[in-house]
């Protein structure tokens, strides 16, 4: 049965099983007529026709609130209406209420409608937005893209990503790049060196190949460096007398004091050697 009349009309909702097999448009306003039903209003002039047991027909001579049968779809759809009655001819909506398979429910009004569509329609713009939200991505050198779910959950898809982060840059990235470099360059120009010191280090450069490469004999600083320490000597043990790398039996042999035998002089080789002549005084 129904809930709180305190709660709104519009989601309460009432039936009586005893009379859900039996309902017909004869009968169908003694079933809504019942206490128990949250949406009948005891005071109205169906209830005063009920109670003094008069017809029917003379509700349209009465005037004040009343129920009244306005759509029939037997055996599942029962419309009744509530209305305040002015006049025979005259009469002001007040609510509507529709049977369905046995069950009670308000309609709504026109304005009920539009909120609720409305409401219905901003959850599903939020949600979508959420959602399309948890898949956009940002970083500063590649800008905005989207990640799906799917696409994580498929393994082609890895490889489609490795490629396209292995590809070129985009044009987005040397846009952003180039803008930077241009900033740079403006704060921190870079220093020019002049026409004319440019022009007499590379005249020097290229006369001095071609001079090498006209003497091809001569040698270059370079190279008589490298046979200058090459032929430096080097210290040794049996060093005697500014003599290297002789041994000393061989010392010994060729610096001999040569005996003079007759006025002739003998090397250490054994040839005689005549003294020099003496110029004869005049």
């Amino acid at each position: 049965m129904a809930a709180d009349t305190t709660e709104n009309e519009l989601g309460v909702s009432w039936h009586d099983s005893a009379w859900i097999p039996i309902l017909n448009p004869a009968n169908v306003l003694e079933y809504f007529s019942q206490r128990t039903n949250p949406f009948y209003d005891r005071t109205c002039n169906n209830e005063v026709v009920k109670m003094q047991r008069l017809d029917p027909s003379a509700l349209q001579s009465m005037a004040g609130i009343e129920y009244e049968v306005i759509h029939v779809q037997d055996p599942i759809l029962f419309v009744i209406r509530k209305q305040q009655r002015h006049s025979s001819t005259h009469v002001t909506p007040i609510a509507d209420y529709y049977i369905l398979a046995g069950i009670v429910y308000q309609a709504p009004d026109l304005g009920s409608v539009i909120n609720s569509r409305m409401l219905s329609a901003l959850h599903n713009f939020e949600s979508a937005f959420k959602e399309a939200v948890s898949y956009s991505r940002y970083h500063q050198s590649k800008g905005y893209w989207w990640q799906f779910k799917d696409s994580q959950k498929n393994p082609d898809s890895k490889t489609t990503t490795e490629k396209k982060t292995s590809q070129a840059s985009s044009l987005f990235q040397r846009e952003g790049v180039n803008q930077l470099l241009g900033e740079l360059s403006k704060r921190f120009p870079p220093s020019l060196i002049k026409a004319s010191q440019v022009n007499t280090t590379t005249a020097g450069t290229a006369t001095a190949q071609s001079k090498e490469a006209e003497e091809p004999g001569t040698e270059t600083e370079a190279t008589k460096d490298a046979t200058s320490t090459d032929a430096a000597p080097v210290s040794n043990e049996n060093t005697v007398n500014g003599l290297s790398n002789i041994p000393s039996s061989s010392i010994s042999k060729t610096v001999v004091n040569v005996p003079v035998q007759g006025g002739v002089k003998r090397g250490a080789d054994g040839v005689a050697k005549q003294p020099p002549l003496k110029k004869k005084k005049q």
